[in-house]
């Protein structure tokens, strides 16, 4: 597999309205959709999607899968190697949450707007901790190491340089670990 297909997908305005527990169900249901059609692009049978006891994704068939959800936007990628995704919506944060995402090195490799960069280190550092199976917990020991154009850059994680891939769309921002891989988003409509 010489290239992923990360999928991204609307959440529909009824659905949009939905409150807690069938929020959560509907928002991861409507995700492994994405899942679903990324397997089927990646030219993949998509099996059992188990996951282990700290909630990591298991592999199938020898295929890493991973899938993000937000209120408005959810996404999934298949890959044949340790994979992540996250997406979010661009929007104003805490400066506390900007000290607990990266470091003043990291915060001085870029001047753009601070929370276009914060929500880009962000998910770039999610979705490294995801395809890693070590979650948030280990944010801190992310390290953005370069910027490499405006939608990849590249993190150190576990000794491991780890590439990632931006898309920016509807005020909002996926990213997923590429390393060796193409990656051609989709984007599928309402």
């Amino acid at each position: 597999m010489n290239t992923i297909y990360p999928v991204i997908l609307p959440v529909p305005d009824k659905q949009r309205r939905l409150t807690g527990r069938d929020k959560v169900l509907y928002l991861s249901r409507h995700a492994r959709r994405a899942l679903k059609i990324s397997a089927q692009k990646s030219d993949v049978f998509l099996g059992d999607l188990l996951k282990d006891e700290n909630g990591a994704p298991l592999p199938f068939d020898g295929n890493y899968w991973s899938i993000a959800h937000k209120s408005e936007y959810v996404g999934g990628v298949v890959s044949s190697t340790r994979i992540g995704i996250d997406v979010e919506k661009i929007r104003p944060c805490s400066e506390s949450l900007f000290r607990k995402t990266a470091c003043n090195r990291e915060w001085g490799l870029a001047d753009i707007d601070p929370f276009k960069l914060f929500f880009r280190y962000w998910t770039s550092k999610e979705a490294v901790l995801k395809a890693a199976g070590t979650g948030l917990k280990d944010l801190s020991k992310c390290s953005i190491v370069c910027l490499i154009d405006n939608n990849n850059l590249i993190i150190n994680y576990q000794n491991k340089k780890w590439f990632v891939e931006h898309l920016f769309f509807d005020g909002h921002i996926a990213s997923a670990v590429k390393n060796s891989f193409n990656i051609k988003w989709t984007l599928c409509g309402d």
